[in-house]
């Protein structure tokens, strides 16, 4: 164990995580490139030590926050370091993500409203994919949100998933467009779409129908994956989930986490008081693709801080 950090205060692992990569060489090559999914402050920490500029939150429920301050304590946490910072936030009522848009602008650069979260739970609860089909109130929540948060250079973006007839897409981002959004992500598959493969003709449709920026989501797991994103689609950005769940460097150029990541994360985690079962879990994903079933077993199985420090040591070394 490094020196100098104290595990103490508790954490929860988190759902939804965007973050933007680039290096001023890359810039010249490709676009800007994202990632979403499971981190908060820690993970978000580690990610912008590998080429990320810009960091997103897991998704918070807008009600939830403005009506318990337990909740901000809990789903929202940030330090001078964390920024860029986007706070992503699941609503359905205009008046509610404004207000929760205004008490986190001035500890962000912007806000995102998630237009595309699948999960049941959401789009029962009106959140998530099913505003695809809510132009008008997707255009009101922007509006809103503009009216509320006075300075003109916090962000405004939505995250969506398409439709089936793409007309309908076009028309809920041209939408969005005139109500003021900074910039739109697309995840390239329907909402009833899992598995199959990401329709890259369709982000660039929606691509060379608007003039603001737009970021392609969906299977990207290696820096090739963004290279091959951007040449199918000339998007101004690309985003990543599981990818960087995997590989925390991917952005970086790496294929498979370096040691140096793994080292770093230990650090972060102890250093940011990250409980148990989150610090283990992130090391799970990072060390899957260059461990044997075997040894995924023996890892999987640790039960405490110290047992996975020793086991990293002994079989990787420090």
């Amino acid at each position: 164990m490094r020196k100098g950090y104290l595990s103490t205060a508790p954490c929860r692992a988190a759902i939804r995580v965007c973050i933007i990569w680039s290096t001023p060489e890359a810039r010249q090559r490709s676009p800007i490139r994202i990632q979403p999914h499971n981190s908060k402050l820690a993970f978000r920490s580690l990610v912008r030590k590998y080429d990320c500029d810009v960091c997103f939150t897991p998704m918070i429920i807008a009600a939830d926050f403005m009506r318990s301050s337990k909740a901000r304590d809990s789903e929202f946490t940030t330090n001078r370091a964390d920024r860029p910072l986007v706070v992503q936030f699941a609503a359905n009522d205009p008046q509610t993500l404004a207000e929760a848009a205004s008490a986190v602008a001035p500890f962000s650069d912007g806000v995102d409203l998630n237009c595309g979260c699948p999960q049941r739970w959401a789009t029962a609860e009106g959140y998530g994919a099913c505003l695809i089909n809510e132009p008008e109130l997707v255009r009101d929540m922007i509006r809103q949100v503009r009216s509320r948060v006075e300075n003109p250079k916090y962000s405004v973006s939505i995250k969506i998933r398409i439709h089936k007839d793409l007309r309908r897409t076009v028309d809920l981002c041209q939408k969005a467009e005139m109500a003021g959004v900074s910039w739109v992500t697309v995840h390239g598959r329907t909402a009833e779409e899992r598995h199959q493969p990401v329709h890259y003709d369709a982000i660039k449709t929606i691509k060379d129908s608007v003039s603001i920026p737009v970021i392609a989501n969906g299977d990207v797991k290696s820096l090739k994956d963004v290279e091959s994103t951007y040449l199918h689609t000339r998007v101004d950005g690309v985003m990543a989930a599981r990818g960087l769940l995997a590989n925390p460097a991917m952005f970086a150029g790496y294929e498979n986490t370096p040691l140096e990541c793994v080292w770093d994360w230990v650090d972060i985690a102890l250093e940011h008081g990250t409980p148990f079962t989150c610090f283990h879990h992130h090391l799970i994903y990072m060390l899957e693709r260059v461990s044997s079933p075997a040894e995924r077993r023996v890892f999987n199985a640790l039960s405490s801080t110290s047992a996975v420090i020793d086991y990293l040591r002994h079989t990787y070394g420090s």
